[in-house]
């Protein structure tokens, strides 16, 4: 079966390719996350919380690219385990801010090595040229796609 003149072809697909390096970079960062007893996303939040201290559960949430129920399990398990704290009450209308730990900040720096070691795997056959070209390429792309979001939902919000 052919596949149509102007559908996607995988082999020169940047999409494609971008989804293949995201599925193997995720993969290989549970791989260095497991025996650590972490996931992605709880790296994610003490990564989050020791560059941008007491940001709130949407915050972290929309940081760590999962939901907000999603980081409120998590937060209420890494504050149960010591890794972060949180005042036991709201200033009026306000988030409850999270903080690391010293335990937080030391499962971060373990948990640190392990991805740098993933991210310099990933990158090791890149110059360093090629990796700001890389990082300024996929910025402007993210910044395209949610331009066309942004204009997409003020359209329609004038409907």
């Amino acid at each position: 079966m052919q596949r149509p003149a102007d559908g996607i072809h995988l082999d020169t697909s940047l999409g494609y390719a971008l989804k293949e390096a995201s599925s193997a970079l995720r993969a290989a960062m549970e791989d260095a996350l497991r025996p650590l007893g972490m996931t992605i996303t709880h790296y994610s939040c003490l990564e989050l919380l020791a560059q941008r201290p007491g940001m709130s559960g949407s915050e972290l949430a929309r940081g760590a690219f999962v939901t907000r129920q999603s980081m409120h399990v998590l937060l209420q398990t890494l504050e149960r385990d010591g890794a972060v704290e949180r005042p036991a009450e709201d200033a009026v209308g306000k988030a409850l801010p999270a903080r690391l730990t010293d335990r937080g900040r030391a499962s971060l720096a373990v948990a640190t090595i392990a991805v740098r070691d993933v991210e310099r795997r990933m990158l090791g056959e890149l110059t360093a040229g090629e990796q700001r070209q890389v990082l300024g390429a996929l910025q402007r792309m993210a910044r395209s796609l949610r331009a066309d979001t942004t204009a997409g939902d003020a359209a329609a919000a004038s409907d």
